[in-house]
């Protein structure tokens, strides 16, 4: 665990330190989980209310953490269960088949202020919210995030090969969507 880290949750130990322990916890990692959630759930509204339930889970849970994986890992986990049980509901309120929840964020995607489908970040994102919802989490992690497979399989409870299958998979479809745009 980073030595910062450590500290803060030190501090977030001692009643008199908590508060402000888990202030500057919610500052250095609020834009880092609102855009891994941002990535999954596309709208900026649904994003803001998922990240307030990420540190709502964590102030609750933060007094368990043991501190057997970095407080990055354990946050991004609660943000990945968070998105994934939002985006389940979503499937489940519609009737919608898959495709056409898919469908659905790629209407929120083009409803943004600032899209414009002929600029190569906007079909990089039309391609992203084209993948099963594991392969866009792990295309998200891997490549905006730069995280390792190890910390991926910490967060996801999966494999590290079964990681590397999903993202080799992911980018092949990434690219064959981005060159059939072209």
């Amino acid at each position: 665990m980073f030595d910062e880290d450590k500290l803060l949750l030190e501090q977030f130990h001692r009643p008199e330190t908590r508060e402000a322990a888990f202030t500057a916890i919610i500052r250095k990692y609020q834009e880092r989980l609102y855009w891994h959630i941002r990535r999954m759930v596309i709208s900026h509204e649904d994003t803001d209310d998922l990240l307030q339930n990420v540190f709502i889970k964590a102030w609750t849970h933060l007094s368990g953490f043991r501190g057997n994986a970095a407080l990055y890992t354990w946050l991004y986990r609660i943000a990945t269960n968070e998105c994934l049980t939002f985006l389940e509901q979503q499937k489940k309120r519609s009737t919608l088949s898959l495709s056409d929840t898919t469908g659905g964020l790629s209407e929120k995607l083009k409803a943004e202020r600032d899209f414009d489908p002929g600029r190569l970040e906007w079909r990089l994102q039309q391609a992203i919210l084209q993948l099963p919802e594991k392969q866009r989490l792990v295309f998200n992690l891997r490549y905006y995030d730069e995280m390792p497979y190890e910390e991926m399989s910490r967060i996801l409870e999966t494999s590290e090969g079964a990681l590397k299958a999903s993202y080799h998979h992911a980018v092949k479809k990434v690219s064959a969507f981005i060159k059939a745009a072209l």
